[in-house]
């Protein structure tokens, strides 16, 4: 049986050896509950297919996605938890940057400065900065600008092509490590936690998940301290697919993102 595994999510070059090593681990556990696991990860450029895939074992989508498009058509596996960025095991949130010289007083000054997101249907790089923006009575007016990624959007506002982004705070901890261009950025905001990045299976492997998830489990917890450090990984929580469910609303983008519209039509549409 040919099967199918993806780390995507947080797949850095500068942690891909440990990321790697994290596999290594997860592979050795899943192997010892007698479920196959290929030998390598897959690193497609574009990591969306896999995630339908039915010979999918395992992956990492993000909670947006996994809301709108993927519940019911796949297994939850679990949440990994990264105790670095301070939020509830299994949560996490994002920060809203912007640079140090041109710092916004608060999300009101937003109005007449550019922002920059990864791609529309990210939970922490648009859904939840369109959702603080719509909360907070608050809109960011200039046509948004599309980066395709999260380190995109730093380098997008460090050099002054944008003004603001709002970048997963996992990302923002490996961007303090390994991104120059972070250097010149400062944090201005934060938005509520959310449930954090699900790792999930194909739903053919459904009555394996709960076996699945013990082989994450156990494999983070043998990681070696340096491992540990580098995929900034604690832990794994047991979400359940209704842990997600409030990602699933209707986001307010003509109230907090105007601009928007201006963009291709295709722009919009996969944010649904």
């Amino acid at each position: 049986m040919t099967v199918a595994a993806s780390l995507p999510m947080y797949a850095w070059p500068e942690i891909r050896a440990a990321t790697d090593a994290v596999w290594a681990a997860i592979r050795s556990e899943l192997s010892q509950r007698g479920i196959d696991a290929p030998a390598r990860l897959d690193r497609s450029a574009d990591p969306e297919p896999l995630w339908s895939d039915p010979d999918l074992v395992l992956s990492q989508t993000c909670g947006y996605p996994y809301a709108n498009r993927l519940v019911g058509k796949v297994a939850l596996v679990g949440t990994p938890a990264h105790a670095v960025t301070g939020a509830s095991p299994g949560h996490y949130f994002s920060v809203l940057v912007a640079r140090k010289n041109h710092p916004p007083g608060n999300l009101g000054d937003l109005a007449d400065r550019r922002f920059a997101f990864n791609v529309a249907h990210s939970q922490s790089g648009f859904a939840a900065p369109v959702r603080l923006l719509a909360a907070s009575g608050c809109a960011s007016l200039p046509e948004p600008f599309e980066t395709g990624a999260h380190r995109a959007s730093i380098r997008a506002v460090a050099e002054a092509r944008a003004d603001w982004a709002s970048i997963d705070a996992v990302t923002w901890e490996l961007a303090k490590r390994h991104e120059p261009a972070a250097e010149s950025l400062m944090v201005f905001a934060t938005t509520p936690q959310t449930p954090a990045l699900p790792l999930i299976t194909s739903h053919l492997h459904a009555n394996t998940a709960d076996a699945i998830a013990d082989a994450v489990e156990a494999a983070i917890a043998r990681l070696e301290a340096d491992v540990r450090d580098a995929v900034l990984m604690t832990g794994l929580v047991r979400l359940k697919p209704a842990d997600y469910a409030s990602l699933a609303a209707p986001l307010p983008m003509d109230a907090a993102l105007p601009g928007l519209a201006r963009l291709q039509p295709d722009a919009t549409a996969r944010s649904v």
